[in-house]
């Protein structure tokens, strides 16, 4: 049985309730993070504090939890030794549905929970994902982490109905990012081309690990975002996120990426993002 946490309180899973009048169940007023797990230890956290800050900013919800402690207890009590932790806040849950936030706050709903997973030795590394390519129609306030992902929800449903892992979202010609996850090539002249996060992706934690990781293995890097042209004529192409870590895509649109196999750059930056997080 797995525990979770709720308000303050470690339960069993099946006890955690929420009110039918939470804001994130009635408006989507909700934020949340994703860490990932390894060897026991979740990862990243001071980027991932940062975000959910600026995410809670955006949606005028104001909570000062101080998360590492809870997260560290569920890890323990549920012996996660590698998946993920989610966490969640919300607006919180005033006595009837208004569109305005009370004019006396009320208290914002918290929870978290564990996931396992197989993050290092994920069986799609050695294959690679398939992706199709799908058109952009989500809010504009993509930079930060909101519950609202009804049009990826979508969005994924369609590329499994099409036989692939995955979509990536396009605006006007060009690739936005992952339903899930921050989208990158490795372009015809050995150049890591990726989205800028001041607009229009979400600032992802594994990609501002990453880069860095890529400028040491001497891959030149240019933030901007790439077209749809620019992907069929890359050499490699990968996503970044904290529940795939680093992940080789090798189709898209049924049309070989590359050599239709994971990039060697892809992988050694995945071993060398993988090393990071076991010895930050």
């Amino acid at each position: 049985m797995r525990t979770v946490w709720l308000n303050g309180e470690f339960l069993p899973e099946h006890e955690a309730r929420v009110p039918i009048f939470d804001r994130a169940l009635t408006f989507g007023q909700g934020v949340y993070e994703v860490t990932p797990v390894i060897d026991g230890r979740f990862c990243n956290w001071p980027h991932h504090a940062a975000r959910l800050a600026q995410s809670k900013a955006q949606c005028r919800i104001s909570d000062d939890t101080d998360w590492p402690p809870i997260l560290d207890e569920l890890i323990r009590r549920n012996g996660l030794t590698e998946g993920r932790i989610y966490l969640q806040v919300t607006g919180g849950a005033p006595g009837d549905r208004d569109f305005l936030s009370p004019t006396d706050p009320v208290p914002p709903t918290r929870f978290a929970f564990t996931q396992a997973a197989a993050l290092v030795d994920h069986p799609k590394v050695h294959e690679g994902m398939r992706v199709i390519l799908h058109p952009e129609g989500r809010w504009a306030l993509r930079a930060a982490k909101t519950t609202q992902l009804l049009y990826a929800v979508l969005a994924k449903e369609a590329a499994r109905d099409a036989g692939a892992d995955d979509a990536w979202l396009v605006d006007q010609g060009m690739i936005t990012e992952g339903t899930s996850a921050n989208a990158h090539i490795i372009d015809s002249r050995g150049v890591l081309v990726s989205h800028p996060v001041e607009h229009g992706v979400l600032p992802g934690v594994t990609r501002l690990c990453a880069i860095p990781l890529a400028r040491e293995m001497g891959l030149p890097i240019e933030e901007r975002p790439f077209s749809v042209d620019e992907l069929f004529a890359a050499r490699e192409a990968f996503i970044s996120s904290a529940t795939t870590v680093i992940m080789p895509v090798v189709e898209v649109d049924g049309r070989k990426i590359g050599n239709g196999q994971p990039g060697s750059h892809t992988l050694e930056l995945r071993r060398r993002y993988i090393e990071r997080l076991r010895h930050a």
